[in-house]
């Protein structure tokens, strides 16, 4: 077997809020309970942001308290912070991992958490405090990290620069996000080379849509370069609100059969996951080609 590779379980979070249909609380927990029962060992399980703009989590903080005192199966949960006022409800359920999101477009930054790159380092800066006052372990993404809707092609060096000024503020882990599903093997090895210079593979992870076809290509790409862990979401739930065409994160089933195959291992039990997969199609249009296809 090659090396083990986590995959970090975004359904909950960066699947569902861009679905139109509202889940319940408890349609919420029955999910995330029964992908805890998979072998992942890494879940989003929500986000503290404002329910007038992303009306799907507005159930987060109840979800989250009830998945924190049933946690069984000793997952990582997270969830994910825009600010002081997010993490102080993060805080109140007694989860132990936040994510952090900045872009590296002004654009998208501007639309999507309504400040500059610039003003969200001064919230990340409390919420920083914060973390480390609650001894909460501190994740951040880097949004259009490859292409943006509204700038088009983002320079490497960019986002090598938030990367390392995101480590230097506390973050554990940075996750390289192709919000828009437009990079290719090529602009993948081409931002990995530059960013590795300066943070090492293992407090990295790559976020990728398969907007485009190219997201198991991109992984293939990331794994050559000793990235060992991936974002991924079951079913190929999710987008981005405030990125018009930003189809479906990478199916987690299609992720853990593609690793499976090529010899790494996962600890996740691919006939679990499409079950649920088979449970959530009850609710939601799901793309995942090995869902549709069935093992071999």
């Amino acid at each position: 077997m090659k090396s083990f590779i986590t995959l970090v379980e975004v359904g909950p979070r960066d699947g569902l809020q861009n679905e139109t249909k509202i889940l319940s609380a408890n349609l919420k927990y029955n999910l995330i309970k029964k992908l805890s029962q998979t072998g992942l060992s890494r879940i989003e399980a929500g986000s503290f942001v404002s329910p007038r703009w992303v009306p799907q989590m507005a159930n987060s903080k109840s979800v989250i308290k009830k998945v924190m005192s049933n946690n069984t199966n000793n997952v990582r949960f997270s969830a994910l912070v825009p600010n002081e006022h997010g993490m102080n409800d993060a805080i109140s359920t007694g989860i132990k991992e936040v994510a952090f999101f900045t872009s590296a477009s002004e654009t998208f930054n501007s639309k999507n958490i309504n400040c500059t790159i610039k003003q969200s380092f001064t919230r990340l800066n409390v919420i920083s405090k914060l973390a480390k006052k609650h001894k909460i372990n501190l994740r951040a993404y880097i949004s259009c990290a490859f292409f943006c809707p509204y700038e088009g092609k983002v320079q490497y060096q960019k986002v090598v620069n938030i990367a390392k000024k995101l480590v230097s503020s506390g973050c554990s882990e940075i996750s390289i996000g192709d919000t828009i599903g437009a990079a290719t093997p090529r602009e993948v090895g081409g931002l990995l080379k530059k960013i590795l210079k300066h943070v090492p593979n293992k407090k990295i992870a790559m976020h990728f849509h398969d907007t485009r076809g190219m997201a198991i290509s991109n992984v293939k790409e990331s794994l050559e370069f000793g990235i060992k862990c991936f974002d991924s979401s079951v079913g190929g739930m999710g987008g981005c609100p405030y990125a018009k065409g930003a189809t479906g994160n990478l199916a987690t089933e299609d992720l853990a059969f593609f690793l499976n195959q090529m010899g790494y291992k996962t600890g996740v039990d691919l006939e679990k996951l499409l079950k649920i997969n088979r449970w959530l199609s009850k609710y939601f249009m799901l793309p995942s080609r090995v869902a549709k296809a069935g093992l071999p």
